[in-house]
């Protein structure tokens, strides 16, 4: 591995706080005092220093804070103190109560953290849960974190075309949702050719450089019941989606199906893909957090840094209970830190 990369896996990783009503500042509160139990990594956090004082006096769970002026330091504070960059919020962020007012912070420390990861200031991205509601409310016209960030690294990359993916991992189980934040009533249109092909050659590739795996299998889900069986439950299968598996499978990559998805995430079926990308949000989410729920992690494919994410949302009807489970964001911190390393080795070779 060359000095470069051993120094960026030196670094902190870089973390916004998101909706502070929520359980992201519990989250970070309750990783950084589990962080020998766990061996996690130095992490600096992005947000309000007297919101995340706050919420550790109401959690009855007091921790040390040092408010640091670049990631650079996080290091050498974080035996002792949990790292803090200072993102003012505009108004007291009130446990399980939401407000618009405090959405420009919740943006701008989505947008210092990832401009920390994008400036070679931190090894990777790891973002709290976000009420795009709230921030919608606010002005804000990004459908979630997955297109914002894409929109982020356009800014800093302006000759190239970024194209983001979504995969859902855990142990057990990756699955890539094809559609996602969109009606159901929108997703037939949706589902093109050229989306499934393009969205199975970036999984392909993510599975060889951030997972590691030589020859990545991708199984594809069909929209329909028993995928269409035949034309007599939906043409998508036949007309759209078996096409684009044929056209992969003639450039080389290792992608099978449609296969109907009531059969695709048993035990027995998930041995025989490494990855699967289902059609449409709820066809992914519901198997993957029937199995993974207070694991899973999600992670962001297609950008030029490394992003993960706990896979659950703001919990505002628990935030401040003392009832929120670290473990999916402590998953996603030793992933983003797998993942950071991957490419690095990718890199050397």
């Amino acid at each position: 591995m060359s000095a470069a990369a051993e120094c960026r896996l030196r670094m902190p990783i870089a973390i916004s706080m998101g909706d502070p009503a929520g359980i992201g500042l519990e989250l970070c509160i309750k990783a950084w005092m589990e962080r020998g139990k766990h061996n996690l990594p130095p992490f600096v956090l992005y947000a309000d220093p007297e919101a995340l004082e706050e919420r550790s006096r109401l959690l009855g769970l007091p921790i040390p804070l040092q408010v640091i002026g670049a990631p650079s330091e996080a290091a050498a504070v974080f035996a002792r103190a949990l790292p803090v960059r200072r993102v003012p919020l505009a108004t007291p962020a009130v446990p399980g109560a939401p407000n618009p007012a405090n959405a420009g912070a919740v943006i701008a420390a989505i947008q210092q953290a990832t401009g920390a990861v994008l400036s070679g200031e931190t090894m990777a991205l790891v973002t709290n849960p976000i009420a795009k509601s709230v921030l919608t409310a606010s002005g804000f016209t990004y459908t979630g974190h997955t297109d914002f960030l894409a929109a982020l690294a356009q800014g800093q990359f302006p000759n190239q075309q970024f194209s983001p993916v979504m995969m859902l991992a855990s142990r057990e189980l990756r699955v890539v949702p094809l559609t996602i934040h969109i009606p159901l009533a929108e997703v037939p249109r949706s589902i093109t050719r050229a989306l499934i092909m393009d969205t199975a050659r970036i999984t392909s590739e993510s599975l060889q450089r951030d997972f590691a795996i030589a020859v990545p299998r991708v199984a594809i889900a069909g929209l329909n019941p028993h995928a269409g069986e035949d034309g007599t439950m939906g043409d998508e299968e036949r007309n759209v989606i078996a096409p684009a598996i044929a056209a992969l499978r003639s450039q080389g990559l290792s992608v099978t199906g449609p296969f109907p998805a009531d059969t695709l995430f048993h035990p027995s079926a998930r041995g025989s893909y490494d990855a699967v990308i289902a059609m449409y949000h709820d066809q992914a989410l519901i198997p993957f957090k029937t199995i993974a729920f207070d694991h899973g992690v999600n992670v962001t494919l297609g950008l030029p840094f490394v992003r993960t994410s706990p896979d659950h949302g703001t919990a505002f009807d628990i935030a401040a209970q003392v009832r929120a489970s670290p473990n999916s964001f402590i998953e996603s911190l030793r992933l983003a830190v797998r993942i950071a390393a991957a490419r690095a080795a990718t890199v050397q070779r």
